[in-house]
């Protein structure tokens, strides 16, 4: 009888009480969408809505009067990306050249300035160095300068008569004329070996209305110039990245593997590095998004010339709207670079995957344990 009396609670009538499916009471998610709901309507009128109305804007032939959303405003569908692809003309050769230069450019600034960065970084880090803040303060000072301040001292650093061309001097070279040399880099190179015209495989059928010696060009003299000025102003920020993810890494790593006899270019290749991984994809892809987005620099030093060697995708969007007045074109260039922009944040994203673990299959093609 005792036996039953203390065992009948546990198991008839002692029940654990229901909750709610969703994990969260009715009164607290209400709570909460109030909590959120100021930032979502701020980012809905000033993100979402003008990237539906720059959108909109992109299948019209809107030149700038008026509104853009009355009945007087012509609708041409896809025309104006249609144009910067499929059809022969200016619009398609501009965009193009600006793609062509963009490209030289970010395989240019990404890689050195990521390579900067992690060497400027092992330098503060290490343990000997008296002075780390000064050190620290001097190499991130041109990432919080303005850039159109800085772009300006370049002009003149790369002037004809600058500094420069006089240091060249010294050193028995001529100096170009950084700003009016439209001609390629590798063109240049190319013709200290004689080849001053292109040859004929390469003179025409590139793609886009592009020849391939156009294609193969290589960066302007005032594209490079540009490129410099972009690695010194840009390279303290990721500094600062690394020099955080090297904080970050255990001391008793490199004791074991230095009791072990690596050598310090082992221990960097084997210990420091790995561990360095996610803060490298992480400035690799801001590098890219920020290199694909250069403007302020080719506004200020030379708004796309000479020869229209320095235009880049975001100054064509710009000059192609607010000079030209072809704002559908315009806002049609800046959603083909947003597309650029999220296909290598994607891109990016998939190789940032940790691929040491074990690999998760679909669902369909998952095993279905025994027994079930």
């Amino acid at each position: 009888m005792a036996t039953d009396t203390l065992t009948t609670p546990g198991t008839a009538s002692a029940r654990p009480p229901r909750r709610h499916r969703g994990g969260i009471r009715g009164n607290e998610n209400v709570a909460g969408w109030l909590f959120v709901a100021p930032v979502i309507v701020i980012l809905g009128l000033f993100l979402l809505l003008p990237i539906l109305m720059a959108l909109w804007v992109s299948l019209t032939g809107w030149n700038g009067q008026g509104s853009p959303f009355t009945g007087d405003v012509p609708f041409v569908g896809g025309d104006n990306y249609s144009r910067l692809f499929a059809e022969d003309g200016l619009a398609r050769r501009d965009f193009m050249t600006a793609i062509r230069n963009n490209v030289y450019y970010v395989g240019i600034v990404v890689p050195v300035q990521t390579a900067l960065a992690l060497g400027l970084a092992l330098v503060v880090n290490n343990r000997l160095l008296r002075g780390k803040g000064f050190f620290r303060s001097a190499f991130y000072f041109p990432s919080v300068t303005s850039s159109v301040a800085i772009s300006v001292v370049f002009l003149f650093l790369f002037a004809n008569s600058g500094a420069v061309n006089r240091l060249l001097g010294l050193l028995g070279i001529t100096g170009p004329e950084w700003f009016a040399d439209g001609r390629g880099v590798l063109h240049l190179l190319l013709g200290a070996f004689g080849v001053d015209s292109a040859p004929a495989a390469l003179a025409s059928g590139g793609p886009f209305g592009l020849s391939w010696w156009e294609w193969l060009s290589g960066p302007s003299v005032a594209m490079t110039s540009i490129i410099c000025l972009v690695i010194w102003t840009t390279s303290g920020t990721f500094m600062l990245m690394y020099l955080a993810a090297l904080q970050n890494v255990p001391v008793a790593l490199d004791e074991a593997s230095t009791l072990d006899g690596a050598s310090r270019w082992q221990r960097f290749r084997y210990v420091t590095l790995p561990l360095l991984k996610p803060t490298t994809f992480l400035v690799v892809t801001l590098g890219l998004i920020g290199s694909w987005q250069v403007f302020d620099q080719v506004y200020v030093m030379s708004q796309g010339n000479p020869a229209k060697t320095t235009l880049t995708p975001a100054y064509l969007s710009y000059r192609t709207a607010f000079r030209d007045f072809d704002y559908g074109s315009g806002a049609a260039i800046s959603f083909v670079l947003f597309l650029i922009i999220i296909l290598l944040t994607l891109f990016q994203r998939r190789l940032m995957a940790d691929r040491d673990g074990p690999r998760r299959g679909r669902w369909w093609r998952r095993r279905v344990p025994e027994g079930s």
